[in-house]
């Protein structure tokens, strides 16, 4: 049996994460997130290589370790309803309601939009998003090439061009870091608000959906024993792990230099394009274009499978794979035509709820080796994280929401009684408490048992 990959197949599994992770909001946000935060770009790009680089690596590994082929069995310890419950969330939120419709929507506003006239945007986004999505479904359709296709093309295609635009930027900086105040959360809080914005990649959600792909073609490769497969993965991980922390690393300095040329910006996606045309003018738009194009396709390439796989996995007896790939692909494509920022105001509230899930379930699989998946801990601590995490769902919404009775007393109490809750953080003690509580019961369990077994 094989026990370990060669370096060039790490390589190959390194760059298939990558492809996999980097996509619309890995661009954008960093982006956005340097010109906000100003001189504080440092801390606040730490605080988002946290969620958005760390997160996702563990959630990898996670799975691997808790020798889980699926967040259906990665949840399955708390009980049956909830594993089918957080599955489908997770899988509709990183697939056709939000993710992937967005893959779509950020290729179009950044790489095509400078392109068409205001009053064509409409009619423009939709034979766009038709093109993008009908080359999606085609490579999604044969999921057995997805480590030649992203790993070997797509990928490097997509890092030759992002490095001009890049490189340009280090050469020649447009100005200087330290030349510019912080704005907004980022003057006061600038680790906290980064690690929020390291939510909007979605990435530690994805993470537990791509970490099929990832362990299947690992096994593949001829890796078959569990402990083997962690420690593989944990390699290529490392790969991935470097190379999205030098680039995102390089786009947030991207975006503080850029307010030596260009004007602040609400859309990353606009400064970007700014940025491009200042170095490259024209020929920036088009090169601009062709990164983020590329970006946003293998993103969504990957996104469907891994839907279309855990649907066709979790409910066999209703439709088989290439179904539910053509539904998700079709209904990404009805929702891509609603629009960037209605598609991101929305996933806002539902991230804030989803990403403590993720996170509580990726730190109890990591444990598996310790507490061998009982029963009692995972449902203390998610018991105990499920409540504060919808409180701060409604503390997301819009403030037109927040203004009914019931949501501003939710709200209300949140403030009073979570730690943390006004930073998007008032789940944390409580999972901890519930993580401590299903502790001690275990121990206490243990502790009866051994005593029964002496009897």
């Amino acid at each position: 049996m094989k026990e370990k990959l060669t370096f060039k197949e790490n390589l190959l599994v390194g760059s298939l994460l990558f492809g996999l992770f980097f996509g619309a909001g890995n661009l954008i946000f960093p982006v956005q997130l340097g010109q906000a935060a100003g001189r504080n770009t440092l801390i606040a790009t730490i605080g988002f290589l946290i969620t958005g680089v760390g997160l996702p690596m563990l959630g990898i590994i996670a799975s691997a370790l808790s020798e889980s082929d699926s967040l259906y069995h990665m949840a399955k310890p708390i009980n049956r309803a909830y594993a089918i419950f957080i599955t489908c969330a997770l899988y509709l939120t990183i697939g056709p309601l939000f993710a992937i419709p967005r893959t779509a929507t950020v290729a179009f506003e950044v790489g095509m939009r400078p392109f068409i006239a205001e009053e064509s945007l409409k009619i423009g986004l939709f034979i766009f998003s038709f093109i993008f999505f009908v080359i999606t479904l085609y490579y999604s359709l044969r999921p057995g090439r997805i480590l030649d296709w992203i790993g070997r093309y797509l990928n490097p295609t997509f890092l030759i061009l992002l490095s001009i635009l890049l490189i340009a930027t280090i050469i020649n900086p447009m100005g200087q870091v330290g030349d510019y105040e912080p704005t907004g959360n980022y003057v006061t809080k600038p680790l906290l608000t980064g690690l929020l914005d390291g939510y909007n990649t979605m990435d530690a959600l994805a993470s537990l959906a791509f970490a099929i792909i990832i362990i299947s073609n690992v096994q593949k490769l001829g890796i078959k024993r569990p402990s083997s497969i962690a420690i593989e993965t944990c390699k290529s991980g490392l790969l991935s792990t470097i190379c999205m922390a030098l680039i995102y690393s390089s786009l947030a300095y991207l975006g503080v230099t850029s307010l030596g040329s260009v004007s602040r910006a609400d859309n990353g996606g606009i400064i970007l394009s700014m940025v491009s045309n200042h170095y490259f003018g024209f020929v920036g738009q088009i090169l601009l274009a062709a990164i983020v194009t590329v970006a946003c396709l293998k993103t969504a390439i990957g996104l469907i499978t891994s839907c279309a796989e855990m649907f066709s996995n979790m409910f066999p007896k209703s439709i088989s794979y290439k179904p539910y790939a053509i539904i998700f692909t079709l209904v990404s494509f009805i929702v891509a035509n609603f629009g960037l920022n209605t598609i991101i105001q929305l996933s806002i509230p539902v991230l804030m709820f989803l990403y403590p899930l993720a996170i509580t379930l990726i730190i109890l699989s990591l444990l598996t080796p310790f507490i061998h998946k009982d029963r009692g801990i995972y449902r203390w601590t998610t018991a105990f994280t499920i409540l504060p995490a919808f409180f701060d769902l409604c503390k997301a919404l819009p403030k037109s929401l927040q203004a009914n009775p019931v949501i501003g007393g939710i709200i209300n109490f949140g403030q009073k009684y979570l730690p943390g809750f006004e930073n998007g953080f008032g789940w944390v003690v409580p999972a901890f408490i519930g993580l401590i509580i299903g502790l001690i019961g275990w121990k206490i369990n243990g502790i009866r048992q051994n005593a029964t077994n002496r009897v």
